[in-house]
C-alpha cells in the first residue's frame, strides 16, 4: 500500500469535491478545479475526508495511487488556500513591471521581453521580486519556469532569474594574470 495514497484528504471548510465518471471536481472560495481519473483508482468522500484507494494491486495501480492522491490533495489547497511562487531578478539595471497579465522583463537583452500570464495567474511586482499567485499548482509552477528560462541565473556573477529560496553554485572565474 502507498504510504502517501492511503493517507485521508481532510476537506476544509467550504470545500466540496463531486465524483464525475471521468473527473474529480474541486469546489471552493477561490474557485474551481478538476482533474482526471484513472480507471484503476477509486475515489471515497464521506465525513469531510476524501480516501483514494486502487482497485487492484497491478503495478499501473499502485504507480497510480500516490500520484491521484497527491494530485487532489494539491486541488483541495489550491481552491482553499492558494499557491504562491516567488522569482527574483538579480543583475544591474534588470527590471520588472507587469501591466494587465503581461510581465515585461528587461534582462539584458537588447529589447524587453514580455511574457503573457495564463488565465487564472496573477502576477505582483515589489521591487525586484516577482510574486506569481494561481490556485492550480502544475500551472503556477509551469509559469514560474517558463519566466524563469528567459534569463537563468548564471554561475559566475549570479545575474538573471531565480526562485526566491534558489541557491546558485557559483564557479571561480579565471584566476591569474599572464604568465
Amino acid at each position: 500500500m502507498s504510504r502517501i495514497g492511503k493517507r485521508e484528504i481532510e476537506l476544509p471548510a467550504g470545500v466540496s469535491v463531486e465524483l464525475a465518471s471521468d473527473a474529480v471536481v474541486v469546489k471552493g472560495p477561490k474557485g474551481q478545479l478538476s482533474t482526471p481519473t484513472h480507471p484503476k483508482i477509486a475515489y471515497a468522500v464521506a465525513d469531510g475526508k476524501v480516501q483514494v484507494s486502487r482497485t487492484d494491486d497491478t503495478r499501473v495501480a499502485r504507480a497510480q495511487h500516490g500520484l491521484r492522491r497527491t494530485l487532489l490533495a494539491n486541488l483541495v489547497e489550491g481552491v482553499s488556500k492558494g499557491f504562491t511562487k516567488t522569482l527574483e531578478v538579480i543583475g544591474v539595471g534588470y527590471k520588472v513591471a507587469t501591466a494587465g497579465n503581461t510581465v515585461s522583463l528587461a534582462v539584458g537583452f537588447s529589447h524587453p521581453v514580455d511574457f503573457k500570464l495564463p488565465e487564472g495567474i496573477e502576477a505582483k511586482v515589489e521591487g525586484n521580486k516577482l510574486t506569481l499567485s494561481g490556485i492550480d499548482k502544475v500551472l503556477l509552477g509551469e509559469t514560474a519556469a517558463r519566466i524563469r528560462r528567459v534569463r537563468p541565473p548564471e554561475p559566475f556573477k549570479g545575474k538573471g532569474i531565480k526562485y526566491e529560496n534558489e541557491v546558485i553554485r557559483r564557479k571561480a572565474g579565471k584566476s591569474g594574470g599572464k604568465k
